[in-house]
């Protein structure tokens, strides 16, 4: 029987293989990778350390804090918006993500959370007083949980992905995903999913169209400008993404290196997870 020393080392060790095997976990590596090497999320000291070092704020400028959660009379995202709180379970890797989205990608996180506000604020005055998010809080949600950003100066690639060509682009064109596409999961329970990925794993995908240079800048400066991009373009009054229906449905295990099955062509003819397009008013 393992010590328990042994068991916590090989625990950690595994959680940190599945972090650095993944490589769509590649935007939350910088922060995973210098943990404290428990194999459980971090506390929540250690996560506001991080967020006050950053200076870290919320959609109303209150600075972040990541708090266990308790009745403050609040919605969770009044909560944020207002008290500068996000709600978190201690232990729970799903609210870990979130907490390492934002420090990932903070405005992106505060323009969400300001969208939240606002329309919360509406349904307010003009009367609504049901429990109902709308179209637009549920687009701002499913990408708060799902998004995922892909940046290219390979404009087909998306063409493809748009089209459902799924065995096109990511085996026909691979070299290409592989050389000019950058896949970028936002969605904190993606992230959470992906520890025990199951077949059909989908995100909720947006473009960015970028030259060739941009491929060649340090990560840590393309995921500044993803941030800075996506919360421009969320906080849009005239946004492209207004409902849930705006986003492309992305296979995530289909993107090279995801999952190991998928380095054989026969992986993307499942049309479970890799559905053919459905046209407007086709049965």
């Amino acid at each position: 029987m393992l010590r328990a020393e042994q068991r916590e080392s090989t625990n950690t060790s595994a959680m940190l293989s599945i972090f650095a095997g993944q490589p769509l976990y590649a935007p939350l590596l910088p922060l995973l990778e210098h943990l404290p090497d428990t194999g459980e999320p971090p506390d929540l000291n250690t996560l506001n350390d991080l967020a006050a070092a950053r200076g870290i704020v919320t959609g109303s400028g209150a600075p972040l804090r990541f708090v266990v959660p308790h009745g403050s009379g609040l919605s969770y995202e009044e909560r944020t918006w207002w008290l500068g709180e996000v709600e978190t379970r201690p232990g729970n890797w799903h609210d870990c993500f979130n907490a390492l989205v934002w420090l990932t990608f903070p405005q992106s996180k505060a323009v969400l959370n300001l969208r939240h506000h606002h329309a919360l604020a509406g349904q307010r005055r003009d009367g609504q007083t049901s429990s109902g998010r709308g179209p637009l809080r549920d687009a701002l949600t499913q990408f708060d949980e799902c998004g995922v950003v892909l940046a290219s100066p390979d404009i087909e690639l998306w063409q493809g992905i748009c089209a459902h060509r799924w065995q096109e682009v990511f085996w026909t064109q691979r070299a290409r995903v592989e050389q000019h596409l950058k896949v970028f999961v936002f969605g904190h329970g993606s992230f959470d999913l992906l520890r025990h990925p199951h077949i059909g794993l989908c995100g909720k995908a947006t473009f960015f169209h970028i030259d060739d240079e941009w491929l060649t800048r340090p990560a840590t400066a393309q995921l500044a400008d993803v941030d800075a991009r996506v919360a421009r373009r969320l906080g849009s009054e005239l946004s492209i993404h207004a409902s849930p229906r705006d986003f492309q449905a992305l296979p995530l295990l289909g993107i090279p290196g995801a999952a190991q099955e998928n380095s054989a062509p026969a992986y993307y003819q499942n049309t479970k997870q890799f559905r053919p397009l459905q046209l407007v008013g086709s049965n």
